[in-house]
């Protein structure tokens, strides 16, 4: 059994993993570049305005600025998608490890895992980790306001633990109650709510963030869509 397990694991981890760090690299990177961007002051929200009162000069330091910042960002690239390919293996990997422990319980129940059912768990994951977290915390980036660091962490994994849980008791209930229960749970978080700063700002242009959220979603919807696929795959052929 812990033969299977670390196998499953380790195979659906980083060949997963390796999945995310790629789509992170060439989808996510270049966003939060852009967003260093603003947050330094080499850019900024109301660039237009700016050229308007003073085009001449704006010009000129923009070209400057760009200049040394291209500069900059050749010469960190490797190392930047080196840490996070390093990142996302490993953040994939322990992912991976709770859902192949998930398996294990539900053999145990007599419940019979698949590539295809796989690929549910990987949904579930998603669903508790990323999608119900985002409701009251959206993935931010750099130069975003926010509520004080504990604050957000707390609530974070709260409801990452409830929405397991609740997507738990509805999906494997036997009755009303446990159905009902996982409601609760599922929704007790988002009744009580996230922490928020008392006044929003940033230097971030909302249109940004929101390519930012909906392309965070998309990659951690793949990533575990991915891992449910993979580990359910190595999981049932070492069954047989």
């Amino acid at each position: 059994m812990i033969t299977r397990l670390l196998s499953s694991a380790l195979f659906a981890g980083i060949a997963g993993g390796l999945i995310v760090a790629l789509l992170h690299v060439f989808l996510l990177s270049p966003v939060i570049i852009e967003a260093e961007e603003y947050e330094s002051g080499n850019k900024y929200h109301f660039a237009g305005v700016l050229e308007g009162a003073d085009p001449g000069h704006h010009d000129t330091m923009e070209e400057a600025s760009d200049g040394h910042q291209h500069d900059a960002t050749e010469e960190s690239w490797a190392a930047r998608s080196l840490r996070t390919g390093l990142s996302s293996v490993l953040t994939t990997l322990g992912f991976a490890f709770m859902l192949i422990a998930g398996f294990a319980i539900a053999e145990r129940n007599g419940i019979v895992v698949t590539a295809r059912s796989g690929v549910l768990w990987g949904l579930g994951g998603f669903a508790a980790f990323h999608l119900a977290t985002s409701f009251g915390l959206p993935p931010e980036l750099p130069g975003s306001s926010a509520a004080m660091l504990e604050q957000r962490q707390f609530w974070w994994l709260g409801t990452a633990i409830a929405t397991i849980f609740g997507l738990a008791s509805i999906a494997f209930g036997k009755n009303w109650l446990h159905w009902g229960v996982g409601i609760v749970l599922v929704a007790l978080p988002h009744i009580i709510g996230a922490p928020h700063p008392h006044s929003f700002g940033g230097v971030v242009p909302p249109e940004l963030q929101g390519e930012f959220v909906s392309l965070s979603l998309g990659v951690a919807a793949i990533g575990w869509a991915t891992l449910g696929l993979l580990a359910g795959f190595m999981w049932a052929r070492q069954a047989d």
